[in-house]
């Protein structure tokens, strides 16, 4: 496919204001992570969905943005980032009405799929614009803006969601997004100038086709995994067949593209001749992993441990998001004068040292704030991480690769995401099961004799069935007939090793996040560290563009 892109006139426009429409562009879509899942219950019930259906409204969205991010950042390069951030708002607004008025769970899961790709459009276009809008020595306060910006969304994205659904349905938390999709269309196309060439581009298909299946088949194995019990999904077909034929048909796609690299690859390899790109990608893909590994069993603790409603567990994780919010601008203040490499490094080890202590001090019988200090220090670390991370990764990239970039990092931090959630899923899950039959022996001594082996063997045969989190696993076990005194003293103690047991398994569970994010650190120094010098000179050879602006 050949296309030919023409250049526009050129008008004065505010870099800043452009930074404006493209950071909302990208909180409707981080605020639609968080705002859903508040919802579930009523959804449950108004469309009588199963538990199946409610995986598969939260997955369609993942799944088909973590598919299509490097397809569609290499569309924003042949385009114009302008014209796909317009196409994916409008899909995105188009499909946030399509789930309101969703009145079958098929038809919400195909909504939540086509808001997943709206996401998927917009989102690497974000990183284009700013590199033609601003000088690599100005784009640390840019970068921050949207570290800012994606915490905001973490705390207000509960909130608002459990406002809505209490007062307005559960419909509402898709509707909320149409006056925002539609003020923003009409934004961009007065603000966002439209950034084009008059070089004729070709669209690699079969490069897009090989991608698009072997990220797939990827992606929905690690999703679905944990459903099957890594088995069989249909007849003879398996996820580690699944998961092998993804991973086959990448290293196709990679010789392939090996092949066309003196053409027009969908995936060129000279972005990754930038060393700082290629380390700063780690990084984000350990980050991604990181962020999840810390959120699965925290929310969890907070509503099944603590016994907190879903948005009073979104406030109490909220001053992470707020220490993020207030740091990152200062955060940027320092990259100039310091580098992004020391920067970078201190907070990966202030993230580290976070979540080091949630897991130390996390309790069955703690308090609602006893982990704030670890989630200020965690949150402080990750306004030291997003801002010198990106200001690293593209520094020294050429415009030319600024939409495929984008698409890499954003599809590496999403493959981070979900290798987590299957990662540390399992491995939560194999602890608990494990850490529950242990505290039920120990436990069991607190009740009367004849109830001892039946307290135990309900635990274990609750383990193999696997658990459902949040419940008492031996609740479902009680014979009929009990005393009330009895059932009542059961019932404690199946709290307290249900609490006890989750704890247990929780720090298991977050050592895996502690150590992925330390051998990130090690990475970051190999990085290089560009200094202040180093910043203006970037700056000062760059091609002159829009408003001025280097192109």
């Amino acid at each position: 496919m050949t296309v030919m892109t023409e250049s526009v006139e050129k008008s004065p426009v505010n870099p800043y204001a452009v930074v404006a429409v493209v950071a909302l562009g990208l909180f409707l879509t981080l605020l639609d992570l968080t705002i859903v899942n508040i919802g579930i219950p009523q959804i449950v019930t108004d469309l009588n969905a199963s538990l199946d259906d409610v995986l598969w409204m939260l997955n369609a969205y993942s799944l088909v943005y973590a598919v299509l991010l490097i397809t569609s950042g290499r569309l924003g390069d042949i385009f114009g980032p302008r014209a796909m951030f317009l196409l994916g708002v409008a899909v995105f607004t188009v499909a946030s009405a399509a789930s309101g008025l969703a009145q079958t769970p098929l038809q919400l899961i195909l909504a939540r799929a086509a808001q997943g790709l709206g996401a998927a459009i917009l989102a690497p276009q974000a990183l284009p614009i700013n590199l033609r809008m601003f000088p690599p020595e100005r784009r640390a306060i840019v970068f921050a803006v949207y570290g800012a910006i994606a915490g905001l969304a973490i705390v207000i994205g509960p909130t608002l969601g459990g406002f809505l659904v209490t007062n307005f349905g559960w419909r509402w938390i898709f509707y909320v997004n149409l006056p925002v999709g539609i003020a923003l269309l009409a934004l961009t196309v007065l603000i966002v100038p439209d950034f084009k060439t008059n070089t004729r581009h070709r669209l690699d298909i079969s490069g897009v086709a090989l991608a698009t299946a072997g990220l797939l088949a990827i992606v929905f194995g690690l999703i679905e995994g944990e459903r099957h019990d890594w088995g069989t999904v249909v007849s003879f077909i398996t996820i580690p067949m699944i998961i092998a034929a993804g991973v086959a048909l990448l290293i196709t796609f990679f010789f392939v593209q090996r092949s066309r690299q003196d053409r027009e690859p969908l995936l060129p390899f000279g972005v990754f001749a930038e060393r700082n790109f290629t380390l700063m990608a780690l990084v984000l893909g350990a980050m991604g992993f990181a962020i999840l590994g810390l959120f699965l069993p925290l929310t969890i603790y907070f509503q099944s441990v603590l016994h907190l409603s879903a948005v009073d567990a979104g406030l109490t994780i909220a001053p992470q998001a707020l220490a993020m919010f207030f740091t990152s601008p200062f955060v940027a203040m320092t990259i100039s004068r310091f580098g992004g490499k020391w920067i970078l490094f201190a907070g990966l080890v202030l993230f580290t040292g976070g979540v080091a202590f949630i897991a130390a001090n996390v309790s069955s019988t703690g308090g609602r704030w006893d982990l704030l200090p670890g989630l200020i220090v965690s949150g402080i670390g990750m306004a030291g991480v997003w801002t010198p991370l990106y200001d690293l990764a593209t520094r020294d990239l050429q415009p030319r690769f600024a939409g495929v970039a984008s698409g890499i990092l954003n599809t590496i931090q999403e493959v981070g995401t979900v290798l987590a959630s299957a990662a540390a899923g399992a491995l939560l899950q194999a602890r608990l099961a494990a850490d529950l039959v242990t505290q039920a022996r120990i436990r069991s001594e607190e009740l009367p004799p004849p109830f001892r082996e039946g307290f135990i063997d309900g635990f274990a045969r609750a383990a193999d069935a696997g658990l459902q989190v949040g419940a008492s696993q031996s609740a479902s076990q009680l014979p009929a007939g009990l005393p009330p005194q009895a059932v009542e003293q059961i019932m404690r103690v199946s709290q307290a090793v249900f609490g006890q047991g989750f704890v247990d398994a929780m720090r298991v569970t977050l050592l895996l996040p502690i150590a992925i994010v330390l051998l990130a650190t090690l990475a970051v120094l190999a990085a290089r560290n560009p200094g202040r010098a180093q910043a203006v000179d970037a700056g000062a050879i760059g091609v002159r563009g829009e408003a001025g602006q280097p192109a």
